[in-house]
């Protein structure tokens, strides 16, 4: 490498170093910066059509389905998604590829003055990132995961042709709202007048979410799902429109047909076909959600539950696999419902091993949540390298790993072994 472009990639570090470093900021609610940095760039989310898709949980796996699909309809597809689990670079996916990472560092380069001139947050930088390196892409769609509620979050400063609401559970509370009501007020904000959205959640919320105006299909009481065991589901899907859709996805559990069949019907409402539908859901990938990895002779299951909410579709999926009790690593943020979680997965949990993700400051302490597993042989880490050390100890054939996802972003390179980048993480 030349000493000039030597100069060029550590100048390109240290963009990505300043960004992480506005974590500590915080998150910032509000639409005024993430609109004056999108106009400073010269507004390229106009360069695409744009899907929103809030909600509680699964709103990763719904948009990486979606994604999928788009593309099997043959669009050039962008697919952002937070947080990542091992390289900033997962956050921007084009055509189900994840851009180079000297790629997405230097449109970061080109934005750093303008946040910098505003002073964006570090979620408002990373939404205006997103929209330049999809338009730089020439992408055709791009799905777009909300960060947190809806209304305020810096994804709503998009246009969407079409929004998606999962579900609403009581989850963020300090900054949403302590009932799901005005949850729901809150991530009803994706939703525009007269235009198409899907929703998967329940009747109690409706009418918040009606109250928008949106040309709104519910999936209550539509979807019918077969389990296939370890090979995910068979779903079918009747549509307010009197389509009946039918298709297979590798997404375990009751909840992973309802991802997609919501996906399925967001792609049925932007014009995809049901053969299209039927071959992009079979497609799909979301890493450390429910996702099975073989560890030398046995098996562990990942999965970012960091709700009750959560925790109790990983224990459903676990009993329709015909999963008795199994090792559980567990380790998540302090600021979370560590209680209910933990209440969830106990009666799953054989043995429990407590842990931390290492780069998280947020990180509940292990040895503050041994209490919550009372009857339970827990074990006490420090760190996923301990946890993974203490769960080979045992050698059972089926292990669980749960908890918050920057915990299985540290936790899925040392199964695989792979290399994460050491940054430090709070959103």
């Amino acid at each position: 490498m030349s000493l000039r472009g030597y100069a060029a990639c550590v100048r390109l570090e240290a963009d990505l170093e300043w960004l992480f470093s506005r974590q500590r900021f915080g998150m910032h609610p509000g639409l005024t910066r993430v609109h004056s940095l999108l106009t400073r760039l010269g507004e390229p989310q106009r360069a695409f059509r744009v899907v929103l898709v809030g909600g509680t949980n699964g709103k990763g796996s719904t948009a990486a389905s979606l994604a999928s699909m788009l593309r099997a309809q043959g669009r050039r597809v962008g697919l952002f998604t937070s947080p990542h689990l091992t390289r900033f670079a997962e956050r921007f996916v084009v055509g189900g590829e994840l851009l180079p990472d000297d790629v997405v560092l230097r449109s970061l380069h080109q934005v750093r003055p303008h946040a910098e001139a505003i002073e964006a947050s570090f979620f408002e930088i990373v939404t205006a990132l997103g929209c330049l390196v999809f338009a730089e892409a020439g992408v055709q769609d791009a799905v777009m995961e909300v960060g947190l509620g809806g209304r305020l979050d810096a994804t709503n400063a998009l246009d969407p042709v079409l929004s998606v609401i999962t579900n609403v559970a009581l989850d963020h509370t300090e900054v949403l709202g302590n009932t799901v009501e005005l949850i729901a007020a809150e991530k009803a904000g994706i939703l525009r007048p007269g235009r198409p959205a899907v929703t998967g959640a329940a009747p109690d919320v409706w009418p918040m979410l009606e109250a928008e105006g949106a040309d709104l299909w519910s999936l209550e009481n539509r979807v019918r799902r077969q389990s296939l065991g370890w090979d995910g589901e068979q779903v079918v899907v009747r549509l307010p429109a009197g389509v009946e859709l039918t298709f297979r996805t590798p997404l375990l559990g009751a909840h992973g047909a309802q991802n997609a069949a919501l996906a399925a019907a967001a792609a049925y409402r932007l014009g995809v076909s049901p053969e299209a539908i039927s071959r992009g859901a079979q497609t799909t990938q979301w890493p450390g959600r429910m996702e099975v990895l073989t560890v030398g002779e046995g098996r562990v299951l990942l999965d970012g539950a960091h709700n009750p909410a959560g925790a109790e579709a990983v224990v459903r999926a676990l009993r329709d696999l015909g999963v008795g009790k199994l090792p559980l690593v567990f380790g998540a943020a302090a600021d979370k419902d560590l209680s209910g979680v933990a209440a969830a997965l106990e009666p799953v949990a054989s043995q429990v091993v407590l842990t931390r993700a290492r780069l998280s400051p947020r990180s509940a302490d292990p040895a503050a949540l041994a209490p919550l597993f009372p009857g339970h042989q827990v074990t006490l880490t420090e760190s996923p390298e301990q946890a993974i050390a203490a769960l080979r100890a045992l050698g059972a054939p089926l292990a669980l790993v749960c908890g918050s996802l920057y915990l299985i972003g540290e936790v899925r390179p040392l199964l695989l072994g792979t290399v994460s980048e050491e940054r430090e993480r709070w959103q």
